[in-house]
């Protein structure tokens, strides 16, 4: 061996042997909190510890050396640290003719194994064993509706979903409980195992609710993925002005005009283009018919319809001025207005204006979290609904906050409640475990199989839910870590091992509010840091937020979003928003993850035999 090549040698050992000594001393730093992680988790923690001391480094140009020499670079190291290290420690010293370190080498193989078996053993812990060869899981957030439509739930779990999502700012526990039982008895139907998610609040601040109007009444068909006609939207027609659990839509009109429609009369009603809609008369019962349409309808207060018999006109009249429910009074905002906003409790309302079109008072709009008015500073960041606006904040008191617009995704942005704030240059000084949620959590505990942990930041956050939990002898509750703000990705670390204490855990990559919170710029960075993170500390990871989307609401995909679909196989389980293609999505859903994984395991490319290379030799 020439003299640059074993100068070579002795610097990447010398590097190694530096990494590895780091790791070690940055695991006895750590001794104290590694010692409250149980030992069957105890070794997640120290490959966490392993792995947060090598990336303190800059070590580019050594992975460089070492991929020259057809030796790992080390680019895959995050689930079996030392490991790896000790690996290309073995090689190289063969390489070089020289006797191993006098050190404890860990047997690689073996350390391998337990690297990958860790996250294997965890997943299935929290999520339940695989119930097809699909390995990652599918999650689906369910809608109110769940309760009442045990056919949706049944679906679902055909379709492939692995985990139920309930979110706790939604409903109340008798909803949740009707949605539970339903996939229990889906559960016993199908043969198939699915574990229950619930999603507590926490201090989540959202839009309050804004000035009612008279609601304008809509019905649509269900559609297909390929846009044809699945089923008829279903009318209930009636003089009461009341819901109708199985209705798409309830068309109240006067009772004597009810009285004298027949089955299979067709009514016409004007809707709010001006346009007559057909509905037909399928059946009567004492209380009211029902009628089924092929089209999509909006309906205003007091419009027109009459009702035909053998194509004549046998009555005509109004439609109903109250209605079953008040809209809310949406409206739009553009760059350069002001919004103030105000306490939840009152509610918001579009800029007042004069018979000239002056603005006398800025718009207005409630959050459910006032509190959170006494962090906020003037020249701080405000984000609404996901980042679809921004704003700045111009004055700020305990009472009201006033934010000047000053960007919008489209020409204007409509202004609804319940729609998600973001506050990400404020810090706040609000406890992650809010008393809604403690009042939750003995439902939580008694029903769910998981417990998602919502804007999480502290450790002191994680050590507050472990307490409440323990109170309970919740010992088996899974918890996930909501990471979603900025000072929850800065603690992550740290959050990692305080979770580790209480197993089995999971980590949520909430892409919205993250992209909100740190800058779109910025996010595909920080998503792959938090699944580099988890997988280090042997934790599977749930990929959120606009999965599919496009698909799940109107039926069709985006290209950016099949992509995205593929990509986030790398996580162990994948979230699905609702939607009225729910179950369309979450089979298209399961093919593409089945597909990929024979692709790709985290950020190794697995090399399956490919059709494409069946090629005939150059003649």
């Amino acid at each position: 061996m020439d003299h640059s090549s074993a100068q070579l040698f002795d610097t990447l050992i010398d590097s190694l042997l530096q990494l590895r000594e780091g790791a070690l001393k940055l695991e006895e730093h750590f001794s104290a909190s590694l010692a409250k992680i149980p030992d069957s988790q105890r070794q997640c923690g120290r490959n966490l510890v392993h792995y947060l001391s090598v990336r303190q480094h800059d070590i580019r140009e050594l992975q460089y050396q070492l991929h020259a020499l057809g030796l790992s670079s080390l680019g895959r190291m995050e689930a079996y640290v030392l490991p790896t290290i000790d690996a290309v420690l073995t090689a190289l010293h063969r390489l070089a003719d020289r006797q191993p370190p006098a050190i404890d080498l860990q047997n690689s193989s073996e350390g391998f194994r337990a690297g990958r078996a860790h996250l294997d053993q965890n997943t299935n812990t929290l999520f339940g064993e695989p119930g097809s060869s699909r390995q990652q899981r599918i999650m689906v957030t369910i809608p109110s509706e769940g309760a009442q439509k045990y056919e949706l739930i049944l679906e679902l779990l055909q379709a492939g979903m692995d985990v139920m999502r309930i979110n706790c700012s939604k409903d109340d526990q008798t909803i949740w409980a009707q949605m539970i039982d339903h996939l229990r008895r889906a559960e016993q139907e199908t043969g198939r195992k699915c574990k229950v998610q619930m999603d507590l609040a926490g201090p989540n601040p959202r839009t309050g609710r804004l000035e009612s109007r008279p609601g304008v009444l809509h019905w649509r068909p269900r559609l297909k993925s390929n846009g044809k006609i699945r089923s008829n939207a279903q009318v209930w027609i009636s003089s009461l002005d009341a819901k109708h659990n199985s209705a798409d839509e309830v068309l109240p009109i006067p009772e004597d005009a009810l009285r004298n429609i027949q089955q299979h009369d067709i009514l016409l009603v004007t809707d709010t283009r001006g346009r007559q809609q057909s509905l037909l008369v399928t059946s009567v019962e004492e209380s009211g018919c029902w009628a089924e349409g092929a089209d999509e309808v909006f309906v205003e207060p007091n419009a027109h319809f009459c009702v035909l018999r053998n194509n004549e006109q046998v009555l005509e009249g109004h439609i109903a001025n109250s209605f079953a429910k008040q809209t809310e009074h949406e409206y739009t905002v553009r760059i350069g207005d002001l919004i103030t906003l105000t306490h939840g409790n009152i509610p918001g309302h579009p800029p007042r204006k004069n018979a000239d079109g002056e603005v006398l008072e800025p718009a207005s709009i409630g959050c459910n979290l006032p509190e959170i008015y006494q962090d906020v500073r003037p020249g701080d960041r405000f984000f609404y609904d996901d980042g679809e606006m921004g704003a700045v904040v111009r004055e700020a008191s305990a009472e009201r906050v006033v934010i000047e617009v000053t960007q919008t995704r489209k020409d204007a942005v409509k202004i609804r409640s319940d729609k998600g704030i973001n506050f990400p240059d404020t810090h706040f000084n609000l406890p992650a475990l809010t008393q809604k949620d403690r009042a939750d959590l003995d439902f939580v505990v008694s029903h769910a199989d998981i417990l998602a942990y919502s804007f999480v930041r502290h450790v002191h956050d994680v050590e507050d839910l472990i307490d409440e939990l323990n109170a309970r002898d919740a010992d088996t509750l899974g918890i996930i870590l909501k990471i979603e703000t900025q000072q929850a990705f800065a603690n992550l670390p740290e959050l990692l091992l305080a979770a580790l204490r209480h197993p089995p855990i999971g980590v949520m990559v909430a892409r919205g509010d993250m992209g909100v919170e740190i800058g779109f710029n910025r996010m595909s960075e920080v998503q792959e840091e938090i699944l580099w993170l988890s997988e280090a500390a042997h934790v599977p990871v749930i990929w959120a937020t606009q999965v599919l989307e496009s698909l799940a609401k109107k039926g069709l995909p985006t290209r950016a979003e099949v992509t995205d679909a593929a990509m986030s196989g790398r996580a162990e389980c994948v979230m699905l928003n609702k939607g009225e293609h729910i179950v369309e999505t979450v089979r298209f859903l399961s093919e593409i993850l089945e597909r990929m994984q024979a692709h790709q395991h985290k950020k190794l490319a697995t090399l399956r035999k490919l059709s494409l290379s069946n090629i005939c030799s150059a003649s």
